[in-house]
């Protein structure tokens, strides 16, 4: 009785981590991956922004951070 129960339990805990597993494949599959990221300021920027000061450049070097900068 108790091996049946162990065995049962173990099946189980297979089973879930083959579960896990295919999920996380098929998830892999479906978000695109970025191939390329700019560098920080108005330089990396195909167009020059004409007014361009030290907040803009701290948000810009912050991103993707949620939090702007301390003197905005």
């Amino acid at each position: 009785m108790t091996n049946n129960l162990i065995l049962r339990l173990g099946l189980g805990i297979a089973a879930g981590f083959l579960l896990k597993s295919a999920l996380d494949a098929r998830r892999m599959q479906a978000t695109p991956r970025l191939e390329k990221v700019r560098d920080s300021g108005p330089e990396a920027m195909r167009e020059t922004p004409s007014d361009w000061d030290m907040v803009d450049e701290q948000a810009d070097q912050s991103f993707p951070a949620s939090d702007p900068p301390a003197n905005y």
